[in-house]
């Protein structure tokens, strides 16, 4: 078995299950070859450097572009809510927005659920917000069934329901305020189970394969 396919379901599935850089991926993964004449400790390692290397660029894409990201989901203001749907053109619901807006504007790769963002990254308060955080909201009496984006302001940007839009809010509203469920911010962390992490890698290997046979 190649180094390259050893490491990728352990090291990638830590590192890009939180969020995933396709560039830093393709840039960074080891080049082939024989797992024996590799020792244990240097691969463990080389797993480590990994993961500090792709979380240390999500930090600073995140931050350093957050204005950038807003754009790109202001741009989205106006686009019918749709369960299920990942395109602009054909809607977003309130989880695909989020993922679309940080897939196309920052390469990160989220996962689908709400549910499941809500353990990517780092939990933070409510007056700690900064541009670029997911805010999760309590919408169908489930933790976490709801997620959006902090543009500042105390306002955040999201795809709310059927028969809505893609528009922008204020968190201190009434109802948002009393269905607010926390924070996060995108720090290279999660706490995803394996499942959900393997989920997330096959994706990842999915839009590699598409991305070449263009």
């Amino acid at each position: 078995m190649s180094l390259k396919k050893a490491l990728l379901p352990k090291v990638l599935a830590i590192a890009m299950g939180l969020l995933v850089s396709l560039s830093v991926y393709a840039a960074d993964t080891p080049s082939d070859a024989s797992t024996e004449s590799v020792p244990k400790e240097s691969m463990f390692q080389a797993g480590r450097s990994y993961i500090a290397r792709v979380s240390d660029r999500l930090v600073d894409s995140v931050s350093g572009k957050s204005e950038e990201l807003i754009d790109r989901a202001m741009e989205v203001i106006g686009v019918r809510y749709r369960w299920d749907a990942e395109l602009p053109q054909s809607g977003l619901d309130g989880s695909s927005f989020v993922g679309y807006v940080f897939k196309d504007k920052l390469g990160f790769l989220l996962p689908r659920k709400s549910t499941q963002m809500s353990r990517v990254g780092k939990p933070i308060n409510r007056d700690e917000l900064q541009p670029g955080d997911l805010v999760f909201f309590n919408t169908m009496r489930l933790t976490f069934s709801h997620v959006g984006i902090y543009v500042g302001d105390n306002k955040f940007i999201h795809s709310p329901s059927k028969g809505t839009t893609v528009r922008v809010d204020d968190l201190g509203s009434l109802y948002w305020d009393k269905r607010f469920d926390g924070a996060r911010r995108l720090d290279g962390s999660d706490n995803l189970n394996d499942a959900e992490r393997q989920e997330l890698l096959n994706e990842v290997k999915n839009l590699k394969r598409k991305s070449r046979s263009l």
